[in-house]
């Protein structure tokens, strides 16, 4: 096992005082492998000029020079980031939402986490004492 050890404990990474820009990391885990390069790029652009209430009202023109892509790619990236329900998106107002729980996580259009725990007890030991499937 890996002892950790801060390595500069005067740059130690706190929720700023001003201002609100976070990162949750289970969006690594449970949501970037499925979007594209340029919809994770949108949402570390949102999360970080964003409000404490995750509000944003920057223009894709704006956004498009600051990331260094084109406004059609901001649009087509913001609508997946809206797609996997990581954003609100109206007209001036882009929201960055909280992750949902994760026996929520959305995929494929249904609840997989749910139905996958759903299943695992549906197949659970108690229900077959014997140990042995049918």
């Amino acid at each position: 096992m890996i002892h950790k050890q801060v390595l500069l404990p005067d740059r130690v990474r706190r929720p700023p005082a001003e201002g609100w820009s976070w990162i949750d990391r289970r969006f690594l885990r449970d949501y970037a492998s499925r979007l594209s390069h340029d919809a994770i790029l949108l949402y570390f652009f949102l999360v970080a000029v964003s409000d404490k209430h995750g509000l944003s009202f920057y223009r894709d023109a704006t956004i498009a020079v600051r990331l260094r892509i084109s406004e059609q790619a901001v649009v087509c990236a913001r609508e997946e980031l809206v797609t996997e329900d990581l954003v609100a998106y109206r007209v001036p107002l882009t929201q960055v939402l909280s992750l949902r729980p994760p026996a929520l996580v959305r995929r494929g259009g249904g609840l997989e986490q749910l139905g996958n725990i759903i299943r695992t007890l549906g197949n659970s030991p108690s229900d077959n004492p014997s140990g042995r499937s049918s």
